[in-house]
């Protein structure tokens, strides 16, 4: 069937519905207001978040910001990184700790075709990444 996806139980468009919703109300709230349980819309959203971080477009990333927050209790960190160039400013990757091994997740993750350069980089003869990051100084 061209409408869903292996076993699943509701059509693709039904799917991405969900995931709208799950952007606006909680996703205990989606699945009582349109009855599915509470793992079809966790699915939903994984699908979405899948389709998404495939789909990104990472070519024109010229500027990040790291930041980090407090989460749960006891000294628990994440660690964030936003994309911040003019006209475009989008949350990027979320990583546990806040650790210098966690931002180095993040450029793995990122790939190794765009890496920062500069002098606080071990870039090699200073040349600059394919997409334009550079390190502070």
């Amino acid at each position: 069937m061209p409408w869903a996806k292996g076993k699943q139980r509701i059509t693709t468009s039904y799917t991405w519905f969900l995931a709208g919703w799950a952007k606006r109300l909680s996703w205990s709230e989606v699945a009582v207001v349109f009855g599915m349980s509470w793992g079809t819309v966790f699915r939903s959203v994984e699908m979405a978040v899948a389709w998404g971080r495939a789909n990104m477009d990472m070519t024109e990333i010229t500027a990040i910001g790291v930041d980090e927050i407090a989460w749960q209790r006891g000294h628990r960190f994440l660690t964030l990184v936003y994309q911040i160039n003019e006209g475009s400013k989008r949350l990027l990757w979320i990583g546990e700790s806040r650790k210098a091994e966690t931002l180095q997740r993040f450029f793995r993750w990122l790939g190794t075709t765009c890496r920062p350069t500069g002098p606080a980089s071990s870039s090699t003869a200073g040349a600059p990444a394919p997409c334009g990051l550079r390190s502070a100084p």
